[in-house]
């Protein structure tokens, strides 16, 4: 028989497992993905890893436990990479991803990419030039033009793609979209969410100082190729091989990190698009003296216009020093997530951790007992078995992935849009979505497709 996902809570125990955040990440390694039965050979995908050093190494271990044969990897950091590489001798190492494509040719059905950010684009839109299918790591690109770029390539080259944001495969995601669109919360009208974690990570403001310092490029990593379409500037140890995250030319700090994860079961449930504002509050920030970082707290505040049965919806995203806000029905036992969200309804509320609304809970606890185990609504939303396993599936069955760069681009640029208001705090910036600008502000516009470095294009 198969397990209650949602035993009975009692109140001490009620929003404690939302509120670890980040612990709940719903990850499985390839070799345990749920469910996942041997394959045959001839439903072996060939794939290559560009960017293998962390998050995309995981990547690859998935696609190889779970079957798939990895027939290349690549990265520009020989020393960084070297456990993945040692991991997969059959598998040719590259350092640049453009010779890998023209040598391995048909040999590659499809790539999965985990190098930083600002990279992501211009990698897999050579991937897809190529007829690759693509995993890219989440958020999909660094700037809002890059986005649109993809979006339409994706469909042109008729690749199946995949955004890294782990979570959408989950069945938590699944079960908080299925609540509220059997209405257990009423109309949602506010978001609450956000990200606590890891602000000396993201916020490098002690370390600006160090910046000018002159440091040698180590060996093994080729340097042009890491900085690729982004402002050459000279190597330091802060940004490469980690770190670059807090570092906004390459990274989007804390939101660009965490909002695939945190806002996908609201952006999912309520089909929410692109915000028409887009505010910013920043705190101990001055943008002449710290802007080449992240802020050590900002609040961020999305407006979203009515669409269909829904009415307009408020996101308010925090992180850093800023945290969600606890709602006046709590009491003392109820936590706060610290990474994840709380989803106001004219009704009641969902609140729920990170990757794909963990550990989702409803409040009132008593609605746990009314719509939760068998009396959970039916479920509308086909289950997966993984994040990578419903890509590869995917590309074998000729459907649409979950989080395909249709819909995890969508996601990408709210996330983007938030880090354009940092510059601006204080100021609303209204977005026209069709046009893909700002219609009040100029200044902002110039960061929405901004040019890359001679010698890269798209």
């Amino acid at each position: 028989m198969k397990p209650n996902p949602f035993p009975k809570i009692h109140r001490r125990q009620f929003l404690r497992r939302a509120g670890m955040g980040v612990a709940l990440f719903n990850i499985l390694p390839g070799a345990v993905v749920r469910g996942a039965d041997p394959l045959p050979a001839n439903d072996k995908l060939n794939l290559a890893g560009i960017g293998i050093g962390s998050r995309g190494g995981a990547d690859v271990g998935e696609a190889a436990g779970i079957g798939h044969n990895i027939v290349a990897l690549c990265d520009v950091d020989e020393k960084y990479a070297a456990p993945e590489f040692a991991k997969y001798p059959k598998a040719q190492r590259f350092t640049d991803y453009r010779v890998m494509l023209d040598k391995m040719g048909a040999g590659v059905d499809g790539v999965i990419i985990g190098t930083p950010d600002h990279t992501h684009a211009v990698i897999a839109m050579e991937a897809m030039r190529r007829g690759k299918h693509v995993y890219c790591e989440k958020p999909l690109t660094h700037t809002i033009g890059e986005v649109r770029h993809l979006m339409k390539a994706a469909g042109e080259h008729k690749v199946v793609t995949q955004v890294g944001n782990q979570g959408h495969s989950s069945d938590s995601i699944r079960r908080v979209c299925e609540w509220i669109w059997a209405g257990v919360i009423g109309k949602v009208h506010t978001i609450h969410a956000g990200c606590d974690a890891f602000p000396n990570v993201y916020c490098q403001i002690p370390n600006l100082a160090k910046v000018s310092e002159k440091h040698e490029v180590p060996q093994g990593l080729d340097y042009d190729l890491w900085v690729g379409p982004a402002e050459m500037k000279p190597y330091s140890p802060l940004w490469v091989p980690w770190n670059w995250r807090g570092w906004l030319a390459y990274g989007g700090g804390t939101i660009g990190d965490w909002i695939c994860h945190v806002v996908d079961p609201s952006f999912w449930a309520l089909d929410l698009g692109a915000p028409s504002t887009v505010h910013a509050e920043v705190t101990d920030y001055d943008l002449a003296l710290h802007g080449l970082t992240y802020p050590p707290g900002c609040k961020i505040t999305f407006e979203f216009a009515a669409k269909g049965d829904r009415g307009p919806v408020k996101l308010i995203w925090h992180d850093g020093r800023t945290r969600i806000p606890r709602p006046a029905a709590f009491g003392p036992d109820h936590k706060v997530p610290g990474t994840g969200a709380i989803i106001h309804g004219d009704k009641a509320m969902i609140v729920h951790g990170s990757h794909g609304g963990g550990n989702c809970v409803l409040f009132p606890e008593n609605l746990m007992e009314e719509h939760a185990g068998k009396k959970a609504p039916a479920e509308k939303i086909p289950r997966v078995k993984g994040h990578v396993w419903d890509w590869a599936e995917a590309i074998r069955t000729g459907r649409k992935a979950g989080s395909d760069f249709a819909y995890g681009g969508a996601l990408t640029q709210v996330g983007l849009l938030g880090l354009i208001a940092l510059r601006f705090p204080g100021e609303t910036l209204r977005w026209d979505d069709a046009q893909m600008r700002f219609t009040n502000h100029q200044a902002a516009n110039a960061l929405v497709n901004p040019p890359y470095r001679a010698g890269w294009k798209l």
